[in-house]
């Protein structure tokens, strides 16, 4: 009985001091959906809506549940869904509802009703909110090293139809959130409308390439590395950008060919990638936007920048973190540019909001100061 008991201990006192705890999640009434999957989508899992090793198990007679382990001690959000944001829970009435939050600092239990489904309440068509500056350059670029096709769009500043000038470019990543509300699920960054006012305040002119997500490909297509998602693609996704689309752009369009004028950027796994892209390529992409990049997802990124070779050329990387993001964003973020800085050679910004969220209108308000770093 001692030793059973002093085993008991240890793993209490174990338990404490790593800081873990387990979270359990009881669904008591789904609405009318009684027979489909419901999923858990949070900052605990970079908010996939159909992650498998995120799907409620029923409880008893009628209710689903899902026991989230060894979560660090921190603040997380989550929605509940039935594997896609178009289907994710709302009220009664089909309103939107805000993030369910806790605070694990013990074992957190806690119930939820879902009353409503985002499907059974269809919106109104949104707007196209696209400017005219705004043009799809395909709705199915053939991405050959993923064997996949993806819609392309295109942002040209105005001077682009009278003139002959060359213009930097930055490629980013979930184009379907740039420019038009239509396309946007959770809301456009706004880059044209941005761009436009930009340009005629400042004269900084680029060309912007949006390269649409894959849906529930983009948490394998955006990080380099295997992760509890799948198989990471990032190496492939980025062979696409610097090998196959990159000199499709320059052939097309009139560009500034060079890496001092090329860049790459995005929010979250696009983060990550952006940052990945240049410690692959380096001499294709001479900086990135790094948005509220999910390291989490791939501890190894550290290392592999600590080795890389980044080359000669002055290097710019902006970096961007929300202080309402989870425990982790920031300081993975300030680890990663102190990573950068040992390396030297190198223009980093760091921004940090203490009021930040994780979402597309955070992002907007922060590309300007992205942007006016990024193109001299």
């Amino acid at each position: 009985m001692k030793h059973f008991l002093a085993a008991l201990l240890f793993i209490i006192v174990c338990h404490v001091s790593n800081g873990q705890y387990t979270v359990r999640l009881v669904v008591n009434e789904v609405g009318a959906k009684k027979l489909e999957d419901v999923y858990v989508a949070g900052n605990f899992n970079n908010w996939n809506p159909r992650d498998e090793k995120y799907k409620l198990k029923p409880f008893g007679l009628s209710r689903r549940a899902i026991i989230l382990k060894d979560l660090p001690a921190g603040k997380y959000e989550f929605k509940f869904t039935r594997g896609g944001f178009d289907k994710v829970e709302t009220t009664a009435k089909g309103e939107d509802v805000s993030n369910h939050e806790i605070t694990v600092k013990e074992d957190v239990a806690q119930d939820f009703n879902i009353p409503g489904w985002k499907d059974d309440y269809p919106d109104k068509p949104k707007p196209n909110t696209a400017t005219a500056q705004v043009k799809v350059i395909d709705t199915a670029f053939v991405i050959p090293q993923l064997n996949r096709k993806r819609r392309i769009w295109a942002y040209l500043p105005k001077s682009y139809a009278t003139g002959t000038k060359k213009y930097p470019v930055i490629y980013m990543h979930d184009g379907q959130n740039l420019f038009n509300e239509q396309t946007a699920p959770f809301g456009e960054w706004g880059i044209d409308e941005t761009l436009d006012t930009l340009i005629r305040r400042t004269g900084k002119e680029a060309i912007i390439i949006g390269v649409d997500n894959g849906g529930d490909k983009r948490m394998t297509e955006y990080n380099p590395y295997d992760f509890k998602n799948g198989k990471g693609e990032g190496s492939q996704y980025t062979d696409f950008l610097a090998l196959t689309l990159k000199p499709y752009i320059d052939k097309k369009f009139r560009t500034l060919k060079d890496s001092s004028h090329t860049f790459v950027a995005g929010s979250s796994m696009g983060g990550l990638i952006s940052l990945y892209a240049v410690v692959k390529y380096p001499a294709v992409f001479g900086g990135a936007g790094i948005f509220s990049p999910a390291f989490w997802t791939a501890p190894s990124i550290f290392d592999e920048v600590a080795k890389a070779d980044l080359g000669r050329a002055i290097k710019r990387f902006y970096f961007y973190a929300g202080g309402k993001e989870g425990e982790a964003m920031v300081p993975d973020m300030d680890k990663m540019i102190a990573t950068v800085e040992r390396k030297g050679n190198y223009e980093t910004r760091r921004v940090m909001n203490p009021l930040g969220k994780h979402n597309e209108a955070t992002w907007r308000k922060e590309f300007v100061d992205f942007y006016l770093f990024i193109i001299r």
